[in-house]
């Protein structure tokens, strides 16, 4: 638990993961608010408002994953460019898994918390707004986007140690969620990207979407699950191979 902690308190000393977290928290309730007479004056209103505006708001996860991994393989100076962080960390905790476990750790509970504010703030301002129009969802779907902004950020995260770059991962993953979703447009050539982490992973708690299959929440979020242990587990056997 001494580690965990000392891991959250490192990686909210970062000035990268703080503005990731305030972006994860405020990018949904705004999009919410900028797109509200637009829905109001349309009657696009529906079950889904409010939780697919959520999926802006992963920008956030996505950075702190990235972050909680990069961070540790930045130069520490000029006076010494090859050093970096990680050194000093194998150092302090020489034992590579218990210190992967400890970063898992931390940015599962980091995200946890993100998710669980950043939901109950879009879904309360999308319900101020519309009323009845947009009932308040149940709590399986809002516990199960809490969920998807987690297995997400482990995704990134994952992607990060592979990687042993930020930049590329961090990137790629903020186009992707944001701009141009590669993995949608796969959809559209084949129905075997539905079951893509990004797509599949949505059905938890998304129900009006154009999906071109139809995956039950449940199954949707082994499917996501099993991605995510995958990445984890070769970004694992990589660090724990890899020089510091």
């Amino acid at each position: 638990m001494s580690l965990i902690g000392a891991e959250l308190r490192k990686v909210l000393g970062l000035p990268t993961a703080r503005i990731g977290l305030v972006l994860g928290v405020l990018l949904s309730p705004l999009v919410v608010l900028i797109n509200a007479p637009a829905v109001r004056r349309g009657g696009y209103a529906d079950s889904d408002t409010g939780l697919v505006e959520l999926g802006v708001g992963l920008i956030g996860p996505m950075i702190l994953g990235v972050v909680i991994v990069s961070s540790e393989l930045t130069s520490t100076g000029d006076e010494a460019p090859r050093a970096r962080q990680l050194t000093a960390t194998l150092l302090a905790t020489p034992r590579r898994l218990r210190l992967l476990t400890a970063k898992t750790a931390a940015l599962m509970l980091l995200v946890a918390a993100q998710a669980t504010v950043a939901t109950a703030a879009t879904v309360g301002l999308t319900h101020v707004l519309h009323g009845d129009q947009v009932p308040v969802p149940a709590w399986a779907r809002l516990a199960a986007v809490v969920v998807y902004w987690v297995l997400l950020a482990l995704l990134a995260y994952a992607i990060t140690l592979i990687a042993h770059n930020g930049i590329v991962p961090l990137t790629f993953l903020i186009v992707n969620s944001t701009f141009v979703s590669f993995s949608y447009l796969l959809t559209k050539v084949t129905k075997a990207a539905a079951y893509l982490p990004d797509i599949v992973g949505a059905q938890m708690f998304i129900r009006g979407a154009d999906f071109p299959v139809r995956i039950p929440p449940v199954t949707a979020g082994l499917v996501m699950s099993a991605w995510i242990a995958a990445f984890l587990a070769v970004g694992a056997f990589i660090f724990l191979r890899r020089d510091a």
